[in-house]
């Protein structure tokens, strides 16, 4: 493979200007991730730990191997909203007994535990991931049931999760159940559609409808144990497959049953055991992104600090320059990389991109993509040059497309050119953002100027007068809006993503997220659509 050399210079101005702008994304991205940790505060917290039980993290920590590591998944939902920051779950990808598995914890101090409305997203957001890569579920569970008073956003969608539950299981794809508290209603579910339950003694509550609600609907006097204790359901129900004495020993029975899974990943395994780092640190990668979203950068700099050797061999590097293509390896993982060069996808572009999806699909090698694109251009002399079809060329070859992809966001993510380079609408495997990183129908100013345009023609057509203070005034209140909800944070706060991540972990991300897919098959696509040529 060709090698690549660096032109980054660490004593250039824009080198420390870019730096410092990413590090105060970043210690905002940390402040949201703090208030995520924080759970319901140290009050709920405190108590918790008091009644003997562990905090989410903590029973995730046990859970998984030793010094493995845990790619914690959308880790700031709910941010900017009226529920607290994390959205009262934890979800994400460990390694447990040598098996890559989805991980969900319900957080009890956060309200209950209580599914909101982004709790719902993030747990189905979840199996979404387990299906899609063939990863085993497992759900720790201590949850009071849905949040009453945002019902009407999660009863009907929230039967999602059942459905969900038995796809896995008949997908062949073990799902299992640790009960430590509450599985309450239609909580109760979960533990009864898992392919392996385990409940903690005197700890979890396992019914339908708990006591006062039995005594209003029947008449009936009963207490928890008798109505859906772990003991009982371990010896009279039969919901319960394993009893457990305390939390930790609901853990260890769980990592007991991943080591009986007799699991074995269906695709390809490294091409390269022991694969080279790359040659750059990637220190750098914090002063790669321009402070000026509008500056592109060269994504180069960024294969050179993440693919193994810093090598890449770059497919048609000569035409459709404003888009970079080629392949190369992240943690022995072969890959085929899209990264956006200068912003703007032209016509060349889009046809470059159509025949190097096909090449990845022919020869099974999933497809990295690293967004940084301001949209497909637009203007008299592109239409007649068939931008449209060209980009409807692109776009039909990302949609069709069957080996997996992951994209990543580094910087700006506009207009048709996020569903080019597939956005979340066009379902990657994995969705990740850096945090300086936007995205949005089209920039603040431009999207503020098409206002301002239509406004004005509207008041020309029926004769009136334009009032320029109130258009600059709506202008900066438009750019202002828009500004704020194309932020990595906004963004990643209503699931538009997987998670925002530091981009000196770019290469952990991509090598954790290849070897998650790598747990299904690798299989291209054998037909794509009808191309516009």
């Amino acid at each position: 493979m060709t090698v690549m050399e660096t032109a980054v210079d660490p004593r250039n101005p824009s080198y420390l200007e870019n730096r410092s702008a990413m590090l105060d994304r970043l210690h905002e991205f940390e402040d949201a991730l703090d208030d995520a940790r924080a759970g319901g505060g140290d009050k709920y917290v405190s108590r918790h730990h008091a009644r003997g039980k562990l905090l989410p993290r903590e029973r995730i920590e046990l859970l998984v191997d030793q010094d493995a590591p845990f790619l914690e998944l959308s880790p700031t939902a709910a941010w900017g909203t009226d529920f607290p920051v994390g959205a009262s779950v934890v979800s994400g990808i460990g390694v447990i007994e040598g098996v890559e598995c989805v991980i969900v914890a319900n957080d009890p101090t956060v309200r209950g535990g209580a599914i909101n409305p982004y709790a719902l997203k993030k747990t189905q957001r979840a199996g979404e991931i387990a299906l899609a890569n063939r990863l085993p579920l497992v759900n720790l569970v201590e949850s009071g049931g849905a949040d009453l008073p945002t019902q009407a956003e999660i009863f009907i969608p929230g039967g999602g999760v059942f459905r969900d539950l038995t796809r896995l299981s008949a997908a062949g794809i073990p799902t299992i159940s640790v009960v430590f508290g509450n599985a309450t209603a239609g909580g109760a579910y979960v533990p009864g559609m898992s392919d392996y339950t385990i409940m903690v003694r005197h700890q979890a509550k396992v019914f339908l409808a708990g006591p006062p609600l039995v005594r209003m609907a029947t008449g009936e006097i009963t207490d928890d144990e008798s109505l859906g204790g772990a003991g009982m359901h371990a010896g009279t129900s039969g919901l319960a497959d394993y009893l457990a004495e305390d939390e930790r020993d609901g853990l260890r029975l769980a990592r007991q049953v991943v080591r009986r899974l007799n699991w074995r990943k269906q695709g390809p395994g490294p091409r390269t055991s022991n694969p080279t780092p790359p040659k750059y640190d990637v220190e750098d990668l914090l002063a790669i992104a321009s402070a000026d979203p509008r500056t592109p950068f060269d994504p180069r700099e960024v294969l050179l600090r993440t693919l193994d050797g810093s090598e890449f061999d770059e497919f048609k590097p000569g035409y459709g320059t404003a888009l970079v293509t080629g392949w190369g390896e992240v943690h022995g993982y072969p890959v085929g990389v899209l990264a956006n060069a200068r912003g703007v996808l032209f016509s060349e572009e889009s046809q470059k991109a159509a025949q190097f999806i096909q090449l990845a699909n022919a020869s099974d090698t999933p497809l990295v993509f690293l967004q940084n694109t301001t949209g497909y251009m637009v203007g008299a002399e592109y239409e007649q040059r068939g931008i449209i079809k060209h980009g409807a060329l692109m776009i039909n070859a990302v949609s069709n497309s069957k080996v997996p992809h992951i994209t990543i966001n580094l910087g700006a993510s506009y207009g048709a050119g996020n569903y080019g380079m597939c956005g979340r609408a066009y379902e990657p495997r994995f969705l990740f953002t850096w945090p300086n990183a936007k995205s949005a129908v089209m920039g603040p100013a431009q999207l503020a100027g098409v206002l301002s345009i239509v406004a004005r023609q509207a008041a020309e057509a029926k004769g009136q007068h334009y009032d320029e203070d109130s258009d600059q005034a709506m202008r900066m209140m438009v750019e202002q809006q828009i500004d704020t909800q194309s932020t990595a944070l906004f963004l990643s706060g209503r699931l538009y993503d997987d998670g925002i991540i530091d981009p000196r972990d770019t290469r952990t991300v991509l090598g954790l997220s290849l070897s998650a897919i790598h747990n299904a098959p690798i299989k291209g696509a054998e037909g794509f659509g009808v191309f516009r040529m």
